[in-house]
């Protein structure tokens, strides 16, 4: 065997245990005994340091300088297993295994803090996780990594090659369109709000029903229940969850949706780069695109939704939203709100600024974990106009900071602007989609983002790919349009 396919070989290994240790955490968040939590840190700890001594074997760098690659998938798959090699050596393996350790009880804790409102029973373990973080992001960043900058040195674990700096740019550029647009939607009346009982298992035939209409290969994947939805996995075994509110079955349906899109991303690539390092989404930014694309600018447009109109009649009856216009403003609805993740089009990305602002304080240390509460609560009042009444509408609703994800948040508004930029190439593409939408055919629309970008996997670095789908580059210029386009006809403004 040459070099290059020893390398290769290996590196198959290493990606079927790190597979190992992702449907671990599928289960800690679905099915595992809440009883198991300390003995399930200790297993994700001790499959951590597998992984960490196989990618910082120092065989790597002795492969790496005799390796030559066959082609442009090969080059690729070298320039991905360096990158890799070289961040994790930077990382000592007992600071690695410590934040495997810490997260997966962080998870655990969040979650019962969460259900009790109290955000002390979560600050210990979060300080701790932030500690460690930081660590992480200082020995990143003496190796070289985020020009020398903490918070982009861990950024640039989601989203290669972006900074710190040109996200704020970005979003100083897109908060003023955005909030412009938000007071005059709320100077207008509210459409009607979704009453009624819409049960359970109703909502999940429904939920499977639509994942199968977004292209979701239910030979590969299942869909299970959780407290925060995420999707699990790659290549022939990619897991979604859900989760459910008898008083709100839009929760359930677009969380599932936007679950789909990340698990279609997965389940399309090339079969010939699974197990390999460009068997998965080549970043966070563009994994983000396709949810949001497949949840927003498909299932919440006005054919899709006259389309599921007709759908939630057949399954729930008469459930007082008669007829497809009044439901495509209900589903669309501009309401004040604490949750991110319920958050409509408009306000999503000023959810993710202040958790963006707060998070690079909290990794430069000019924001103490334990003022993070009164600093949330302040910022919210500022940015929303609210007061926030209990945590788990501000600080504990989400999960991403228990489980490390410091560098993460950002990711899902460049996601959006992708998204917004990948619509406007695809209806350019393909100017019959409204009327596919409208007979519930996503797939008509799923099918070409799997050809132009799923299929690739991490085969080409973030903005080259917008760049040659799109023919120009990532701009947050097409979503802002989209949004007022869309929303000044919808609260006709």
């Amino acid at each position: 065997m040459t070099a290059f396919d020893e390398l290769m070989a290996y590196q198959r290994q290493t990606e079927a245990l790190a597979q190992i240790a992702g449907r671990l955490g599928w289960d800690q968040e679905t099915v595992m005994p809440r009883g198991a939590a300390e003995q399930r840190a200790e297993e994700l700890a001790a499959i951590e340091s597998v992984l960490h001594a196989r990618r910082t074997d120092p065989r790597i760098a002795e492969w790496l300088s005799h390796a030559e690659a066959p082609d442009e998938i090969g080059a690729r798959a070298l320039e991905l297993i360096a990158r890799s090699y070289h961040r994790n050596a930077a990382v000592p393996a007992e600071l690695a295994a410590e934040i495997a350790r810490a997260t997966s009880r962080a998870q655990g804790i969040w979650a019962e803090a969460r259900a009790t409102e109290d955000v002390g029973h979560f600050l210990p373990i979060l300080t701790r996780v932030i500690d460690l973080i930081r660590q992480k992001g200082q020995a990143l960043a003496q190796a070289g990594f985020g020009a020398g900058d903490p918070y982009d040195a861990l950024l640039d674990d989601y989203e290669p090659e972006a900074t710190a700096a040109t996200i704020g740019a970005m979003f100083d550029r897109m908060r003023p369109r955005l909030v412009a647009l938000r007071e005059r939607i709320l100077s207008r009346p509210a459409p009607d709000v979704l009453t009624g009982h819409f049960p359970r298992e109703t909502q999940l035939r429904m939920a499977r029903t639509l994942a199968g209409a977004f292209g979701y290969d239910w030979d590969r994947g299942r869909l299970d229940l959780a407290v925060h939805p995420f999707s699990s996995g790659s290549g022939n075994d990619v897991r979604i969850t859900t989760r459910v509110d008898e008083s709100d079955p839009f929760n359930c349906f677009y969380s599932t949706i936007h679950e789909v899109g990340h698990a279609a991303y997965e389940q399309a690539i090339r079969q010939d780069f699974l197990l390999t390092p460009l068997g998965a989404g080549v970043s966070m930014g563009v994994h983000e695109s396709q949810s949001r694309i497949y949840e927003n600018q498909l299932a919440r447009s006005a054919p899709f939704t006259g389309w599921l109109h007709g759908q939630m009649r057949a399954a729930f009856g008469d459930f007082g939203v008669d007829n497809a216009d009044r439901f495509h403003a209900v589903v669309n609805a501009v309401r004040p709100g604490f949750i991110r993740t319920e958050s409509d089009e408009v306000q999503y990305n000023l959810h993710i600024m202040m958790r963006f602002d707060l998070e690079r304080d909290l990794i430069a240390g000019r924001l103490d974990p334990a003022d993070l509460e009164e600093a949330w609560n302040a910022r919210f009042l500022a940015d929303f106009g609210q007061a926030v009444e209990k945590p788990s509408d501000g600080v504990l609703q989400d999960v991403h900071w228990s489980v490390g994800l410091f560098g993460y948040f950002p990711t899902y508004a460049l996601g959006n602007v992708y998204a917004g930029c990948l619509h406007r190439a695809l209806r350019a593409d393909i100017p019959e989609l409204d009327a596919a939408l409208g007979r519930g055919e996503a797939h008509v629309a799923t099918a070409w983002l799997a050809e132009k970008v799923q299929r690739h996997g991490g085969l080409y670095p973030p903005a080259r790919l917008i760049r040659q789908v799109c023919g120009f580059d990532p701009d947050e210029s097409p979503l802002l349009d989209y949004l007022e386009d869309k929303f000044g006809a919808l609260y006709d403004l």
